[in-house]
């Protein structure tokens, strides 16, 4: 592994102090993940394996050899494209193999890579056109998104061209890899990257809003090695899955980056929906060692027949990207023998908090904060909390910023000050810390519901929801109130074979009342097929707060639904495409 290049710590680490005293990163000058580490491993390890790829009609297997050629020759096709140091390519490649192609030829030429996902239409495309001054856009053969891209061309002020890769597309230009040169020279004098140089941009899934732009440097990766090494935990030789997207920055979490550096290869199933028993027939038949992978996707697990998949490969699990009910962890542990190990982070930094091996797991817990990270939980007036009381999860940065925090927003100066203002960080997330220093998440900080003086946090209320049998997923809300102020409301997906009436919503409120504080109860429960979701997988309850405040409560107790899409609108693509 080349982690060891870059990290002033061994691998006799024995517990988390340990790892949080003595844990440090060697930051090389003029770093560049695809030079420094790919064509490294190229060279000393040709044959070792980088990528392990899969659709539902075949497979291919790339090694470091044939991944720097084919990176080379994406490099010298954007190049003869036009592409130069400094200039944005939207990606949107969903998990096709190509996309590591294209992202790490986009490091060498020192490129802005932007990733986004298939599921954008002609406003959404037209947006990061213009927001984030694109120059090239790559998709994969989907005539869907080609076509919104071809709509939001004329509102596209900087795009210059449009690349398929797949068959011919009029006035597209066809990526024909085998055209181009194997070799591409590391740029120098001015063409060479910096470390403070803009190597990534991301649009934020954000919950409502127009997503802002976050930047980051060509050191960020070498801050997944947290990421990797010590929460996923992965295996020097090993095979890793990661269930994301690739318009998704969990993508750069958990299929390149850190994994690589560790020694791990990259499992890619190239879904087009997730469908649960495929998804477990590829960790058994590919031998995956570590997995990670969003509650969502643990919620359809366990509701899964796993008896009939051979997972003993499977040696670590975790998740990350909102929190994980403790039922949900409790039976996939029951089930399968391994914990579930949760973290915490955002699209503008890597792992934050998280359960590292030499913790206690603690189901619904976050885990504590991870090297390199000053985590505090503070009050309105920016003052800690202490334990067993909510407040907003900040980082002090009064010694700096870590290692793979983002540079800021891109075309925003204003809001990045604001960002990093006081050298403190605000993530807008609530949390509470325990008595042993671990978080437990409560919610956002605008998903926090105040009924009749008592506040409530949604996640609470979901992780008792949760462990009802005749609930898949559900979503808990505030909606307003003339005299409770807010009362609190369930938006859920049933299990499959219930009948969905006013018996069961009445059925599901007592039981609340009998398992938490009789204030928590949801007083209204509405049955939905699904819920709206972000790219990322994360439950959208802007949405669903923005479509109730257009109704007129009265006293409704019960109401079922059978579709929320006529009602809600398009919703986001959600990264795991459940039904």
């Amino acid at each position: 592994m080349l982690m060891r290049d870059y990290l002033d710590i061994d691998d006799n680490i024995k517990s988390y102090e340990e790892l949080k005293s003595k844990f440090a990163i060697r930051i090389p000058d003029n770093f560049n993940f695809a030079f420094d580490v790919v064509d490294k491993y190229a060279a000393l390890e040709p044959e070792r394996r980088a990528l392990v790829w899969c659709d539902d009609a075949g497979e291919r297997v790339i090694c470091f050899e044939r991944l720097a050629r084919e990176t080379n020759r994406a490099a010298n096709f954007l190049t003869a494209l036009g592409v130069r140091k400094g200039d944005a390519v939207m990606l949107i490649l969903r998990r096709r193999y190509e996309f590591w192609f294209f992202l790490l030829a986009l490091h060498k030429i020192g490129a802005i890579a932007v990733p986004a996902t298939n599921m954008l239409l002609e406003k959404d495309i037209a947006y990061r056109n213009n927001a984030a001054g694109i120059r090239v856009i790559v998709t994969l053969d989907d005539p869907k998104l080609q076509g919104e891209a071809d709509k939001a061309l004329d509102a596209s002020h900087t795009v210059r061209h449009l690349v398929t890769v797949g068959p011919e597309r009029a006035g597209w230009t066809r990526y024909e890899g085998d055209g181009f040169s194997e070799v591409f020279d590391r740029p120098t004098g001015d063409g060479a990257t910096a470390n403070g140089d803009i190597m990534l941009l991301y649009f934020t899934s954000g919950t409502s809003g127009n997503p802002k732009m976050v930047l980051h440097n060509f050191t960020y990766p070498l801050g997944h090695i947290v990421t990797a090494k010590y929460w996923q935990n992965v295996k020097d030789g090993g095979l890793h899955l990661t269930v994301a997207e690739t318009g998704w920055g969990k993508a750069m979490w958990g299929k390149i980056y850190g994994q690589w550096l560790a020694g791990s290869a990259v499992f890619v199933y190239d879904m087009l929906s997730f469908v649960p028993q495929k998804l477990l027939e590829k960790i058994e038949r590919y031998r995956i060692t570590t997995f990670c992978a969003p509650p969502t996707v643990y919620r359809y697990i366990v509701k899964t027949n796993l008896k009939k998949f051979d997972l003993s490969s499977l040696v670590y699990c975790t998740t990350a990207g909102e929190a994980l009910n403790p039922e949900v962890s409790n039976k996939f542990t029951e089930m399968t023998g391994l914990v579930i190990r949760e973290g915490f982070g955002q699209t503008e930094t890597t792992l934050i908090v998280g359960t590292f091996p030499w913790m206690e797991v603690k189901p619904g817990s976050m885990g504590r904060p991870a090297p390199g990270y000053d985590v505090d939980v503070v009050d309105v007036n920016g003052i800690s909390c202490p334990a067993g009381k909510a407040g907003e999860i900040v980082l002090r940065l009064e010694a700096g910023r870590p290692f793979g925090m983002f540079s800021g927003y891109y075309n925003d100066e204003a809001l990045s000050k604001q960002a990093f203002s006081g050298n403190i960080y605000h993530t807008g997330d609530i949390a509470t810390r325990d008595e042993d220093g671990y978080l437990w998440f409560s919610g956002r900080t605008d998903d926090m519901i105040k009924s009749s003086g008592f506040r409530i946090s949604p996640f609470e209320v979901e992780s008792v929801l949760q462990q009802h049998p005749a609930v898949l997923e559900c979503a808990v809300t505030g909606v307003y109130h003339p005299h409770r102020g807010q009362v609190v409301k369930a938006t859920i997906v049933a299990a499959p074979g219930y009948e969905l009436n006013p018996a069961l919503g009445r059925e599901i409120q007592d039981y609340v009342k009998r398992e938490t504080a009789i204030y928590k109860y949801p007083r209204i429960i509405e049955f939905v097929d699904e819920l709206p979701k972000t790219i990322s997988g994360k439950i959208r309850r802007s949405v669903i707060r923005a479509e109730e405040a257009a109704k007129n409560i009265g006293n409704r107790v019960i109401e079922i639904t059978k579709n929320i899409r006529p009602k809600l609108g398009r919703p986001q693509a959600g990264e795991t495409g459940a039904p």
